[in-house]
């Protein structure tokens, strides 16, 4: 972007608090961006086609101690063609939800080069990412371990806070978790940011 957009350009950044934190779900295709999103609108599997644009879905959730908190879900399909469009709707978004495959090793470095592209999009802002280790469920799922050295997480940028998050969205195993992962990196961010603009 050549004007150079960042936290401070997006006019919401400033507040304390946004009724609705704008999440963007990403990751290839299969990997389980719908139905993680659907088990958090419905708490039930949902059925899902592939997604050939986007969904979008306002969702209310109780995180222990944080209370509810309402999160805006733009989930963007994961075919090679369609990533191009990731940019658009990660602009003044607060966190990342990354869906990848836990099942699929041979995906990984896919997976992984997708990634590392978001995060240096993003790397300016600081933008938290939670990594979903989706289908931890299946017996032949990578561990948590072998899903990091693969996608390489250790070699984000220190102002990229990340958290891998085993789950399995048929049955939601996890997801609650991560979310409040995902809020408590979403915090400590904001926090940052409006003690840098004090100084």
């Amino acid at each position: 972007m050549g004007n150079g957009i960042s936290d401070q350009s997006c006019v919401f950044s400033n507040l304390p608090f946004r009724k609705s934190l704008h999440i963007t779900i990403l990751g290839l295709d299969s990997a389980g961006k719908t139905t993680v999103l659907y088990r958090l609108q419905f708490n039930e599997f949902v059925n899902t086609v592939p997604t050939k644009g986007f969904n979008t879905e306002k969702v209310k959730v109780a995180l222990g101690r944080s209370g509810t908190v309402t999160f805006h879900f733009w989930d963007v399909g994961g075919q090679e063609k369609l990533r191009p469009l990731w940019k658009s709707y990660t602009r003044c978004t607060d966190g990342i939800v990354f869906v990848v495959d836990s099942v699929d090793a041979e995906r990984m470095d896919e997976a992984k080069t997708e990634l590392h592209k978001l995060a240096h999009l993003l790397e300016s802002q600081g933008v938290p990412m939670l990594i979903v280790a989706n289908k931890q469920d299946l017996r032949n799922s990578l561990t948590l371990a072998e899903i990091e050295k693969m996608l390489a997480l250790g070699e984000l940028s220190a102002s990229t806070p990340w958290h891998l998050q085993p789950s399995c969205a048929i049955i939601g195993d996890g997801l609650l978790e991560g979310l409040e992962k995902l809020y408590d990196m979403i915090l400590k961010q904001r926090k940052r940011i409006n003690q840098q603009k004090k100084k």
